[in-house]
């Protein structure tokens, strides 16, 4: 056997390792080595239908993100099954960066005990990109009754077991669950009146049919100035801007009272890191923008400063715990 002179040995290392590198490339997603990312429009899928506030946001987001990315995001409506349509068409999208979700968090952190079954899976078919909103609710009361505090409104309720009834804007819904919590932390015994959605349930308040219920803050403050609801707090542990004169439930007489919905962006799992840190770092700047946050103000939501990439998997994975638990132990696991 003869010898490999060494140049004819070098020779062969480099070309190995060469075409190791080129082999690699071969195999790397197309936006891993794309500079010029994104390469054709990216869509944004929003679960619900166009025209409300997660819709206003989610547009305003897509402009900003179409401006710096010289390419366009186009928001995709798809609306129903309790945002199970969306959620299941992003998780088994390409997994490239083109398709994006604007995750309301029952998506991950209630239906997945809510329901049956699902055909996605919350926990590992997304991947987080960048937390941009959360979504308080304020607990009303209807005006006839002689409750101006949560202290009022605990002594009325335990004077009165099961005969006071708050307006559930949907099973298993953010305003559901916090009248639940409400009914745990204080010792009291309300009955649900069940509505579909936010606007009949704070109709029924109003008229007086039911005696309070947790609604959105974004529909809520002209009914509040006119007197025909009375505001006892909102569930976040800051104010809302559109109602400064709210103070915070953990503020009154509820300490570590906190109810509170979010929005975050997410990606289907498997999406290139280099494609997820970019995305992170431009969602980060753009909700920094004094122009985005008061527009996230006015549609009754509070901005937030997303935390890094490996601290938003463990609040989604604390969250899920958090709020499957209390779906358990309301009793509605597995109800649709």
């Amino acid at each position: 056997m003869g010898f490999v002179s060494l140049p004819t040995l070098f020779t062969a290392q480099r070309a190995a390792a060469l075409a190791a590198v080129l082999v690699t490339a071969l195999l790397l997603p197309r936006g891993v080595q794309a500079e010029d990312f994104p390469s054709r429009p990216v869509t944004i899928v929003v679960p619900y239908a166009a025209g409300g506030g997660t819709d206003i946001l989610a547009r305003a987001l897509a402009q900003k993100f179409s401006e710096r990315f010289g390419k366009p995001f186009v928001v995709d409506n798809r609306p129903g099954g309790g945002t199970v349509i969306a959620a299941t068409s992003v998780a088994r999208a390409s997994p490239d960066g083109h398709t994006l979700i604007f995750a309301p968090s029952g998506m991950l952190t209630i239906n997945p005990t809510l329901y049956k079954s699902l055909p996605y899976d919350a926990a590992k078919d997304f991947v987080p990109i960048a937390l941009v909103s959360n979504v308080p609710f304020v607990l009303v009361v209807t005006p006839s009754l002689p409750i101006h505090s949560v202290s009022d409104l605990v002594t009325y309720a335990k004077e009165k077991p099961g005969r006071v009834a708050y307006a559930s804007p949907g099973t298993g819904t953010m305003g559901h669950l916090a009248a639940e919590m409400l009914k745990q932390r204080t010792g009291t015994d309300m009955t649900p009146v069940p509505y579909k959605g936010n606007m009949p349930a704070l109709i029924d308040v109003v008229a007086g049919h039911v005696q309070l219920t947790f609604t959105d803050p974004a529909i809520s403050p002209p009914l509040i100035k006119e007197g025909k609801v009375r505001a006892l707090g909102v569930t976040s542990r800051t104010r809302a801007g559109v109602l400064p004169d709210v103070p915070p439930l953990t503020e009154v007489g509820l300490p570590d009272f906190e109810a509170i919905s979010w929005h975050m962006i997410m990606a289907p799992s498997g999406t290139p890191q280099p494609i997820v840190d970019r995305l992170h770092a431009e969602l980060r700047a753009i909700v920094a923008l004094a122009s985005v946050q008061d527009q996230i103000t006015r549609i009754g939501l509070i901005p937030v400063a997303t935390p890094s990439l490996e601290q938003l998997r463990r609040f989604t994975a604390a969250e899920m715990d958090r709020w499957g638990a209390l779906v358990r132990q309301v009793g509605i696991a597995g109800s649709e």
